[in-house]
């Protein structure tokens, strides 16, 4: 399952799809963090780029999910042992892209975007904002992957509007049916992210866990 992986993130960056990702991040790094953020701040801006990056992972793990022809995929499930094998095998290669292209916003943000690092339970916070932005970006990623959405169009309408809806929802009262990156961006703001974050959290791992579930429930069926 290990070598599936690696082949399919080789796979990945041979195909120059790597790219489509990397630059629409860094696109997005340099506007959130175009200017230093000043003492106090440090943590709202860290959570904004940690909130904003989600569609931008998850077009990452889509892109690497639906390099592989729908052929090649089966011949690997064959080869791997069975299609929960080549299932988890594809889970994990877009997770190991979702966590470095989080980890590069994560050290852009603290080494060019803030004029101090947070501290104690404040990095902690915004470390863990980061890890549930990378499972919430899988698990949209992993929805709208051709796998369970063929068409082009409808993939790209889908993880655009996904994440569209998580933010109006998460900015309602009724936060707790998404994941609450509007939410985390108030707490930031409020400086109570450290205080909220176990609520926030939760609700946000739950929702991760659920997305990812649908993901292998729906491949039961598809090749």
């Amino acid at each position: 399952m290990i070598a599936l992986a690696a082949f399919r993130v080789a796979a990945y960056v041979r195909s120059h799809r790597v790219y489509q990702a990397l630059l629409m991040i860094l696109a997005l790094l340099a506007i959130v963090h175009g200017s230093r953020a000043p003492r106090g701040l440090e943590v709202p801006a860290l959570t904004d780029s940690a909130a904003l990056i989600i569609p931008f992972l998850a077009w990452a793990a889509r892109s690497l999910l639906d390099t592989e022809p729908d052929r090649q995929r089966e011949l690997s499930a064959t080869i791997a042992g069975g299609r929960r094998r080549e299932l988890a095998a594809g889970l994990l290669a877009a997770l190991a892209v979702c966590v470095t292209f989080d980890a590069l916003a994560l050290a852009w943000g603290v080494l060019l975007g803030v004029s101090a690092t947070p501290q104690g339970a404040e990095l902690a916070a915004v470390l863990a904002l980061h890890v549930l932005a990378v499972l919430a970006g899988l698990a949209l990623g992993a929805l709208t992957s051709r796998a369970i959405l063929p068409s082009p169009a409808v993939s790209i309408m889908a993880l655009l509007g996904g994440f569209l809806v998580m933010l109006l929802v998460s900015a309602s009262p009724l936060h707790w049916l998404s994941v609450p990156v509007t939410a985390w961006m108030r707490a930031a703001s409020a400086g109570l992210l450290a205080d909220r974050l176990p609520a926030l959290g939760a609700a946000s791992l739950a929702w991760c866990l659920i997305g990812l579930a649908a993901y292998a429930w729906l491949r039961r069926t598809r090749p």
